[in-house]
């Protein structure tokens, strides 16, 4: 190991995004697994997610209308700027859903 004891330096590893019906339809992917430094703000996450899948003309507007978690926890109506996610969690997409 490189790194000395008590360092400073953020652990760096993934993030993993998961999209589920018309967000996974509109990505044309499952999954986006993003390289991170250390926590990062659901927002950042949001953004880089969209440049991804800026080919897709409906990409961006699915994924604003989904519901969100952070692992096992629903974000809510919160600021995804306030959102901090951490290295190797999963992001859920989870997309209105028609029915009942």
């Amino acid at each position: 190991m490189s790194a000395s004891a008590g360092g400073t330096q953020p652990p760096s590893g993934h993030v993993r995004l998961r999209y589920w019906a018309s967000a996974r339809a509109a990505a044309g992917v499952e999954e986006d697994v993003l390289e991170v430094e250390g926590p990062v703000t659901l927002e950042s996450l949001l953004a880089r997610a969209k440049g991804i899948h800026a080919d897709s003309a409906v990409f961006a507007s699915v994924l604003d209308s989904c519901s969100v978690l952070v692992g096992d926890r629903p974000v809510a109506s919160k600021d995804p700027s306030t959102v901090d996610v951490p290295v190797g969690a999963t992001v859920e997409f989870l997309p209105p859903f028609a029915g009942g």
